[in-house]
């Protein structure tokens, strides 16, 4: 019997012994009258009354036939000579002696349980709610079990990640078929780890585990094991293990690792008194203690392995990491087909989505279904089409519509001939992605323009000449300015920021100049989140070379600035031709304007 049903079991008793006392209550009151004291003496002269018991505080009694219907009295004592009263009637009598034992006892321990109660009530919510936990559970492990189909989620469900999910497919296959895996003596991994960037579904694979697996599935937060008591984590950690071993075969899952698998410290601030580094110990003395014959999988998901202490990630702990990487083009278009499923929609091209989406996670094209589903009840439409798609990607990209700041002619005509200078740039170097939409409209992230291309491929090798065709295209439009206007604005400032760092890679990370050879000079930052807050480096070179590091960037800038200008140049009548419609129409595409579909050979 479950908690749950206790509960049921224990109102219904209550009930009804609730209904018993308003019953023993109401059948007293049906028959018992009370009476005045001078009613009383009354009926005691008439010799109506056959019995009466004196109490310290009223006197109750029977009458001898009842009056009104009523057979039972009760009355307030007065001071008077009642005994010679009660020698004189024939009614017996008595006096009574009233037991306080079990008020008393109850005047006690009632408020007490009341108090008691409330103060566990009380206390439970706070603690829930502020994640203590229980007082006699602190120790306890909080992992969610899962069995079999309770995820509602399988490898179905999982697209865009196919070498990650057959590998794990095959842990699942490992421990409902541990026989057939170790005939030639194969031992069923320890540990496994899914790294990757946020969003790339390593929680939904692990899910999809607990939906495929036929064995408990123990689900926890690496953060649920660290607590303001000390030595609790540890304590957690030894439960979960142990609730393991009695259900096993089985998995554990520990999502945001990182949380507790935090590289050591050594010295006076850290040191192995802390608690992370406690409940760190107890989870490596447990990967080390259990036997794999016993069927237990650790499986483990972080976006941070920078920070995972090495002793984690040694063999005979994490004995596999599986990357979950941003999927390719072909892995959106699955991701895609998998939500699309869920929404009405009609004449989408999932091709095409797929390369309106370089980059984007299984979670971002999930939110971009549901931002194109919005947008298209938003327009009354029954269904989903393609610019529904289209503005949802630019509102994910780029922000929200902001047509309500109003930009005064001499700043729109900047905007306009700064993005045709984007765009016509990107239409006319063989290298760089062709343009997809041109549009002056200001966005929530502070744009107040954008030029929006479309990738025709996934590229994973970038040559030097991809490399300065992107830097052309994103100074073409300082260059625009420069050109048609004669001077230039702040619109520029996230181009050079981009530009100085493509420059400063090829120089610096990938030795492709010809005056610093093809030495390292700056490592590359290993981080699934970013570089996040600037982080100063120690520079292992001289001071001489980082001026040749300076000047080597600040020519490769000019020298793509130059042929932005001069391709602009070359191209200023259609230069000026799209200005001008931009600030007609404010959104164009190569359909409304065919210069921007011209591939033309880049000027040397």
């Amino acid at each position: 019997m479950n908690r749950q049903q206790q509960f049921h079991l224990w109102y219904w008793i209550a009930a009804a012994l609730a209904i018993l006392f308003l019953q023993s209550w109401w059948h007293g009151a049906a028959v018992t009258e009370r009476i005045p004291y001078s009613r009383f003496l009354e009926l005691l002269e008439q010799d109506r009354i056959a019995e009466v018991q004196v109490q310290p505080e009223a006197i109750t009694g029977r009458y001898r036939e009842p009056i009104e219907g009523r057979s039972q009295f009760v009355t307030t004592i007065v001071p008077d000579d009642l005994t010679r009263r009660l020698e004189r009637s024939s009614a017996r009598f008595d006096g009574t002696v009233r037991n306080t034992f079990l008020s008393a006892v109850l005047s006690w321990v009632v408020p007490a349980l009341v108090f008691f109660g409330v103060w566990m009530f009380l206390f439970r919510q706070i603690a829930e709610r502020q994640g203590f936990g229980g007082v006699m559970s602190v120790g306890k492990s909080k992992a969610k079990v899962y069995v079999e189909k309770d995820t509602g989620v399988t490898f179905e469900d999982v697209a865009g990640i196919d070498e990650a999910r057959e590998e794990l497919r095959e842990i699942v296959a490992f421990l409902k078929e541990p026989e057939k895996y170790g005939r030639l003596g194969a031992r069923i991994p320890k540990g496994i780890l899914l790294v990757g960037p946020p969003g790339t579904g390593k929680t939904l694979v692990a899910r999809a585990i607990a939906g495929e697996a036929g064995v408990p599935f123990f689900s926890i937060s690496g953060s649920e094991f660290v607590e303001m008591f000390v030595g609790v984590g540890a304590a957690r950690v030894r439960d979960l293990f142990e609730q393991a071993r009695k259900a096993a075969p089985c998995i554990i899952f520990i999502d945001e690792l990182d949380a507790l698998g935090r590289r050591r410290g050594v010295g006076a601030l850290g040191g192995g008194h802390d608690e992370k580094e406690q409940t760190l110990n107890q989870l490596l003395t447990e990967l080390d203690g259990f036997d794999p014959r016993e069927g237990i999988v650790l499986l483990a998901a972080t976006n941070r392995p920078e920070i995972l202490d090495p002793a984690l990630l040694r063999a005979g702990r994490f004995d596999r990491q599986v990357v979950v990487d941003r999927p390719d083009k072909a892995g959106r278009a699955a991701i895609l087909r998998v939500h699309l499923k869920k929404v009405r929609h009609e004449g989408l091209d999932v091709e095409q989505i797929a390369a309106l989406t370089p980059g984007f996670t299984g979670a971002e094209l999930a939110n971009l279904v549901n931002e194109a589903a919005i947008q298209a009840t938003r327009r009354g439409a029954a269904a989903v089409a393609m610019q529904d798609v289209t503005a949802a990607v630019e509102r994910i990209v780029a922000g929200l519509e902001r047509k309500g700041r109003v930009l005064n002619p001499a700043e729109r005509k900047a905007v306009a001939v700064h993005e045709m200078g984007h765009a016509l740039a990107a239409a006319s170097l063989p290298g760089a992605d062709p343009v997809h939409k041109v549009s002056i409209i200001p966005r929530a992230i502070g744009a107040l323009g954008y030029t929006m291309t479309r990738p025709t491929e996934d590229r994973f090798l970038i040559t030097r000449a991809d490399l300065e065709a992107r830097m052309v295209v994103l100074l073409a439009g300082r260059a625009a300015e420069d050109l048609v206007l004669g001077e230039i604005s702040t619109g520029a400032a996230d181009d050079l920021a981009r530009v100085t760092d493509i420059a400063r890679q090829i120089v610096t990370r990938f030795g492709m100049h010809p005056v610093l050879g093809q030495a390292v000079l700056e490592p590359e930052r290993q981080s699934f989140l970013g570089e996040g807050v600037p982080m100063l480096t120690p520079r292992d070179h001289s001071e001489a070379t980082a001026r040749e590091v300076d000047l080597a960037v600040r020519e490769l800038i000019e020298a793509a600035y130059a042929r932005a200008k001069a391709l602009l140049a070359e191209r200023r009548a259609d230069l000026d031709a799209g200005a001008r419609l931009l600030l007609e129409r404010e959104t164009i595409t190569p359909e409304d304007f065919p210069p921007l579909r011209q591939a033309r050979p880049a000027a040397a």
